[in-house]
């Protein structure tokens, strides 16, 4: 190979590669801290009256990064649209299932984790009355709580969270076009699937830094907390991307993502009344659901389920 054609080749594997990656790291990072710079110049930071609005607005700056990757490399939107796996919905049957998979099996994931918790003793729950739940009514509806049928407003709640995973599925595909549709094939591209499973969750952990670092999740804001988020969502990436490769869509893991939002609160619903709960243990990323995270993974690996017959083939 000629001193020319090697310039050439390097440039091109830069230009399909690397660019793309700078591109959408600096313009996801760099929002992400941009959105949020009014929780840290106000002084207030998680308790301000404006991050109603900044946190959903973040979700989206992942979105906002593959818009710049594609306008960097020129792509047409229906053949991007495609590679996103926002199009075409095929096959049907495999997305649906996919799809209920993960709206059912991100609640379940956070439950085992809590379940794990309480087996090590690092949560404790009063599954027979409630207790927990009670209390929280009453902080919200006074004696008017001590009346209520607690049992059947728990399993409202529970049964709400599909519908929850639905709505919030507004929010989080802001996130997962970039996360699972965008980032995971395309480092997958050149490291194979378990190292940008674990490299795209790292990512994804590390551009909550601006939240963590202000307590947001592990009510830790320090690097202790931002390597606890980085962790947690290493594991929950192997769940979501595996739904994204089998499926070969976007879209089971966008609502797998909104039903695990939705499904924070799990914890504090059978908890004792007055218990302080750890979140870096019992937490919806606790180390309680990386445990339950990690059986999963193991058992979809011993199922033969991230054989690469069984994805999408690689870019």
């Amino acid at each position: 190979m000629s001193g020319e054609q090697y310039t050439t080749h390097g440039r091109d594997r830069w230009a399909a590669f690397w660019l793309p990656l700078a591109t959408f790291l600096v313009v996801s990072f760099g929002g992400a801290w941009l959105v949020t710079l009014p929780l840290w110049t106000s002084g207030a930071g998680l308790a301000s009256p404006w991050a109603p609005l900044l946190l959903p607005a973040m979700m989206y700056t992942p979105a906002v990064a593959v818009i710049a990757v594609a306008l960097v490399g020129r792509r047409r939107a229906g053949g991007f649209a495609r590679e996103l796996g926002m199009w075409p919905l095929r096959p049907a049957k495999r997305v649906l299932v996919l799809t209920a998979i993960g709206i059912v099996g991100a609640p379940l994931l956070v439950a085992a984790g809590v379940l794990i918790a309480a087996l090590f003793r690092w949560v404790h729950l009063d599954l027979a009355h409630l207790s927990g739940f009670r209390a929280t009514l009453r902080a919200a509806a006074g004696d008017l709580a001590d009346s209520a049928p607690v049992h059947l407003l728990a399993t409202v709640q529970l049964a709400s969270i599909p519908i929850g995973a639905l709505i919030n599925g507004l929010l989080t595909f802001g996130e997962e076009v970039g996360w699972r549709g965008w980032l995971l094939p395309h480092l997958r591209s050149r490291m194979g699937t378990w190292s940008s499973l674990v490299a795209s969750g790292a990512i994804w952990g590390a551009w909550h830094s601006p939240l963590i670092l202000l307590g947001y999740n592990f009510q830790q804001p320090n690097v202790f907390g931002l390597l606890l988020m980085i962790v947690g969502s290493v594991f929950i990436s192997i769940f979501l991307g595996w739904l994204r490769l089998r499926s070969r869509s976007l879209w089971p893991s966008v609502f797998a993502h909104g039903a695990l939002n939705a499904s924070a609160n799990l914890v504090l619903l059978g908890s004792v009344a007055g218990s302080r709960n750890n979140p870096v243990l019992a937490g919806p990323l606790g180390v309680g659901t990386w445990i339950a995270a990690g059986l999963v993974a193991a058992a979809l690996i011993t199922a033969g389920q991230f054989a690469p017959s069984r994805l999408t083939p690689r870019p």
